[in-house]
């Protein structure tokens, strides 16, 4: 077992949090908590006298094989692989369900498209169809069309996977509506198309519309689940699926340079962050509903809601506010807010599991104070 060296001038063995109000501290700026090395290292500490480091060789085994096995339980799947990033874990999921098939229908707002470097087509020879431009998502009448019109072309070029991202990060986290999902996962599943979940924030989908996380990772073949934006690693992913699909993937994951020689803290950190996750996600919902609620009683500030939207809502704040003192009244009770575009008033509120970390009413009287503390 290793250990954490810890200054032995203290009394405590744990590592010292030198900010109080970091216990308190709720931000609505991001899906997750906010962390730092220092927070990090604190839980690292907890977590080796709790369960004890074990270290792994390449990213398999000791910890990393805990967090794959963790997962794929959370998800009803049979086996998952760790990944350093989700761009690899997307990447690796669409290659092997393809296979021998050279086309991917994607959403044309998701990661894989937008922000990868075209990585599917340049390294593994696989062209995507992006589908529903500005959009979400497609409905399952614009894949039916798609598949056909790749089926009858000239020369046949089947579609051999099919990938979803939901909540959809470039459209304001909306989510892909359930009936639609269940319906494009049903038609793909009999015409052998693959399917994988991007689901980097799948956790803040089931708390927005009360499906549980198993249920939504189910109905597809695969799924990617982030480990660093609200479990509270530094880095990391996992790819979940059968035990056939697993079975192996390591050597693809090297091949691409994904096998870290170490990957234990990163794998600690998410064990200790996963457990009662989804529980704690859905009472942070709960308890920002409330307050948005009892918030726009109040004159000077509105919280809306997004269609399909998960867990972003935009807040609009009067002109009679000074918003840099707003801001810093805020700060002084521990609520870390962010605003867009000062001139528009305009901005978003993220609600992560920090929101539980003061009662609604605590909550309210700081918004209440800095509103009324801010005027002009």
């Amino acid at each position: 077992m290793c250990t954490i060296p810890t200054d032995t001038s203290q009394s405590t063995s744990r590592v010292p949090v030198e900010d109080p109000l970091q216990d308190t501290l709720v931000s609505f700026g991001g899906d997750g908590e906010p962390k730092s090395p220092r927070t990090m290292l604190q839980t690292l500490v907890e977590f080796e006298e709790e369960f004890g480091f074990e270290a792994d060789s390449y990213s398999l085994g000791g910890n990393v094989q805990q967090i794959e096995e963790k997962m794929a339980e959370l998800l009803g799947k049979e086996a998952a692989v760790f990944m350093p990033t989700g761009t690899l874990a997307n990447h690796l999921a669409v290659r092997m369900l393809c296979g021998d098939k050279p086309r991917a229908i994607v959403q044309e707002q998701s990661h894989l498209y937008q922000d990868s470097g075209d990585c599917v087509s340049r390294l593994s020879n696989i062209n995507l169809l992006p589908l529903a431009k500005g959009r979400p998502h497609f409905t399952v009448e614009e894949l039916k069309r798609t598949v056909e019109d790749s089926e009858l072309g000239r020369v046949l070029t089947p579609v051999g996977a099919l990938m979803i991202e939901s909540p959809v990060r470039r459209q304001e986290g909306k989510v892909v509506p359930f009936d639609e999902m269940q319906a494009i996962t049903d038609y793909c599943r009999e015409r052998g198309i693959g399917t994988h979940l991007d689901g980097a924030r799948l956790y803040m989908m089931s708390g927005a519309t009360g499906i549980s996380a198993k249920t939504y990772a189910l109905m597809f073949d695969t799924v990617y689940v982030s480990l660093y934006k609200y479990f509270g690693a530094p880095f990391g992913s996992v790819l979940a699926g059968t035990a056939q699909f697993c079975d192996g993937l390591y050597h693809d994951r090297r091949m691409f340079g994904g096998g870290l020689a170490s990957a234990n803290f990163a794998a600690a950190l998410a064990l200790k962050g996963a457990e009662g996750f989804e529980e704690r996600f859905n009472a942070a919902m709960k308890r920002a509903t409330m307050l948005f609620d009892k918030l726009n009683t109040l004159a000077g500030i509105h919280v809306g809601h997004i269609e399909n939207g998960s867990n972003i809502f935009p807040i609009e704040l009067s002109r009679d506010l000074d918003l840099d003192k707003f801001v810093k009244i805020l700060q002084e009770q521990s609520v870390s807010i962010s605003l867009g575009d000062p001139d528009s008033r305009r901005g978003t509120l993220r609600v992560n599991t920090s929101i539980l970390k003061q009662e609604v009413e605590t909550l309210f009287d700081a918004f209440r104070s800095a509103l009324d503390g801010s005027r002009l």
